[in-house]
């Protein structure tokens, strides 16, 4: 019994090591690429521009605040392009690539990382809530895209960071799980039809991540309970995951042209169980609702980072340390 164990632990570590390494070799060289990415001024984005630096990609960066902006492009050092845009706009969106073309002839990365997190029940939801999420995580992804496609060749590549929300809606989070869906089944369906065109597409699915995304979040409702609950969850370290990580692991899937890749293990724990079991997760997600603050306190948006300050409590800030300090870094 015990020495069929240890041939079984050893199989799946054997296994384990071929699959790494071919994907290893899957894995394509990037120097000399034109890449953009969006929503780079810090976060996810920073990191993702960071790595393809690393890679050898001459960068473009850009969002939607000047002064981050600069601090990116200063952080990043050489072979960093910053320009502002705000994606929800089309006419900003045009100007970026306008301006990426005439300096680089071409687009060979389009990374569409840029979004915005909104947290509270759905009576404090308005529809200019929604269309704010929409603007920026569904529409600000298909401007760009539609922008940069005719001046991508064969062997181009398209990232789009979407979210385990957009496949799992789950409470408190509805205008952001809709946009996150929208961009999902964009993302899918464009894989399928430029794939023809030598140009892949990859869905990026990441659960939750160490970026300090707490702070610079929207929160309605009790905004201090919803703040509280939604910062533990993306800090502690057993659910979230380490965003430099998940920033290589995406540009690994981008070298490999991936058409998914889900990141950290309860997001793929629970895309699996939801799709093989649709029902079940609604209902759990259901019972989990009644846990979360109900509605009350204020309808209007406010930042988490304003929240911290006002609760000024010890405890949580030493709970949430790894997320602070991702946010820091």
């Amino acid at each position: 019994m015990k020495r069929n164990a240890i041939r079984l632990i050893a199989g799946a570590a054997l296994f384990a090591g071929a699959r790494a390494a071919i994907r290893k070799l899957r894995e394509e060289p990037l120097n000399g690429k034109v890449a953009i990415v969006t929503g780079s001024s810090r976060g996810l984005g920073f990191l993702i521009a960071r790595e393809l630096l690393r890679a050898g990609c001459r960068v473009v960066i850009c969002g939607r605040n000047e002064k981050d902006l600069d601090i990116a492009r200063k952080a990043l050092g050489s072979g960093v392009t910053s320009m502002l845009c705000d994606v929800s706009q089309k006419e900003d969106v045009d100007d970026l690539i306008m301006h990426v073309v005439e300096e680089f002839g071409r687009i060979d990365i389009l990374v569409n990382n840029a979004g915005i997190i909104q947290v509270g029940p759905v009576e404090t939801m308005t529809l200019a809530d929604f269309d704010a999420q929409l603007g920026v995580m569904y529409w600000g992804l298909v401007y760009t895209t539609l922008a940069a496609l005719p001046h991508m060749r064969r062997g181009a590549r398209i990232a789009n960071i979407t979210s385990i929300g957009g496949k799992v809606s789950v409470p408190h989070l509805l205008p952001y799980g809709s946009a996150k869906f929208a961009a999902v089944g964009f993302s899918e369906g464009l894989h399928a039809e430029v794939a023809k065109d030598g140009i892949s597409v990859s869905t990026v699915v990441p659960g939750l991540m160490r970026t300090g995304s707490f702070l610079n979040a929207f929160f309605k409702g009790k905004e201090s309970a919803e703040f509280t609950w939604f910062s533990l969850g993306s800090a502690l370290p057993l659910i979230s995951m380490d965003a430099e990580r998940a920033a290589r692991q995406i540009v690994a899937a981008i070298r490999r042209r991936d058409a998914e890749v889900i990141l950290s293990m309860p997001a793929k724990l629970l895309a699996l169980f939801h799709g093989v079991f649709p029902g079940a997760t609604s209902e759990i997600l259901a019972l989990v609702n009644r846990l979360l603050p109900q509605y009350g306190m204020t309808t209007k948006n406010v930042r988490g980072a304003d929240i911290d300050a006002r609760l000024d409590s010890p405890a949580l800030r030493k709970v949430t340390r790894l997320g602070r300090v991702a946010a820091e870094r």
